[in-house]
């Protein structure tokens, strides 16, 4: 069997494409070989199925936004200058140690929840070498209870049945709503959050509590819910009967 020849290799290996023939004049071959097979790939939009042709590849920093797409109609300048003028005040009538109670108090019954609902039905724990075995709820933050529940659904160990109406399509939402709670409880630096925030993020607590099918859970955080919304509410009577 002969040798074989320059045009049996691959033009994808640069080290066997450009290498110099024996016979004489071969590189001007060489190079007419070449044109043929770029022309080639021209004539055929540059496919990178065809031999020696480059993939088309779009570039990294495109996206479907590139290609068609469309613009809404602008709203008129009086209809933006009414949407950008100065938001309301959403009232604001607890401390900010208030504040931290509440939500400290729903971040810590949450995690006792889902430490709860953990053990109860025996779902694995991973283990890794810069976290120790799990003994009390607190051996974890909420965010870390909510990312090992979310892997279990995901990953689909946790049955439907176990949940509240077999809602298991929503616990990664629900869990997610609550992820606030931990941030808001921790980070002494943050502003206020206005009344409303603050009985929002309980009621995101309960809803935890509920798909968990934690009854005890679900009446601490509901009377909880229940005093701070009263506590709020006398506040609000207090403030404005100073101002009449």
């Amino acid at each position: 069997m002969g040798s074989p020849s320059l045009s049996d290799y691959s033009l994808d290996n640069p080290s066997l494409s450009t290498a110099p023939s024996s016979k004489p004049g071969g590189n001007k071959n060489h190079h007419n070989h070449h044109s043929h097979n770029h022309n080639h790939n021209n004539h055929n939009g540059g496919n990178g199925n065809n031999r020696g042709g480059r993939s088309q590849r779009r570039p990294s920093n495109r996206d479907e936004f590139d290609g068609p797409h469309q613009f809404l109609q602008r709203p008129p300048p009086e209809y933006i200058a009414m949407q950008e003028r100065e938001l309301p005040h959403l009232p604001t009538n607890l401390l900010v140690q208030e504040q931290d109670s509440v939500l400290t108090q729903v971040n810590d019954r949450l995690s006792q929840c889902a430490y709860d609902f953990v053990a109860k039905y025996q779902f694995p724990i991973p283990l890794t070498q810069d976290m120790r075995p799990v003994e009390r709820p607190q051996d974890r933050e909420w965010t870390e209870w909510v990312y090992l529940l979310k892997r279990l659904a995901t990953k689909r160990r946790i049955p439907a049945r176990v949940l509240y109406n077999g809602q298991i399509k929503q616990f990664v939402t629900i869990l997610e709503n609550s992820l606030e709670m931990r941030h808001a409880a921790k980070h002494q630096s943050r502003p206020l959050k206005d009344d409303r925030n603050i009985l929002q993020l309980i009621s995101a607590g309960i809803q935890v509590a509920k798909i968990l099918k934690d009854a005890p859970a679900m009446d601490f955080l509901d009377k909880l819910y229940v005093s701070t919304e009263q506590q709020i509410q006398e506040r609000a009577a207090a403030a404005a009967a100073r101002f009449r």
